[in-house]
């Protein structure tokens, strides 16, 4: 972090959302003169023959297109979801990730043992 504080980069927020084999970031960063930008990483956990490696894809939003990027991601997704998929029920994806959660520690408890 002090790093990013001499390059003008600070960061004051974060978020993480996991989706699948994807991780979401949304970081609210700082300039060297105050003003406040938002970057969205796409992080991809990729394979190669020795390991693996992280695919990472980044959007910066400035604070003057928070409005105009807001209104046209919910126009894109409200479009998505009554025009394009109106049977999809998605509330079935709300608590995805608890479930997920949920279903780690179940399989964790339930270690069967043979005698």
């Amino acid at each position: 972090m002090e790093e990013n504080k001499e390059k003008g980069r600070d960061e004051i927020y974060s978020e993480r959302v996991r989706a699948g084999k994807r991780t979401y970031f949304f970081d609210v960063k700082s300039t060297r003169s105050n003003d406040y930008y938002l970057t969205i990483t796409e992080s991809k956990r990729r394979f190669k023959d020795d390991g693996f490696f992280y695919e990472k894809h980044k959007i910066f939003l400035y604070k003057e297109d928070f409005h105009k990027f807001l209104e046209a991601l919910n126009e894109t997704v409200n479009h998505v979801k009554s025009e394009l998929l109106p049977d999809v029920d998605f509330t079935q994806f709300e608590n995805e990730e608890s479930d997920a959660e949920e279903m780690k520690i179940a399989d964790e408890d339930s270690d069967l043992k043979w005698d």
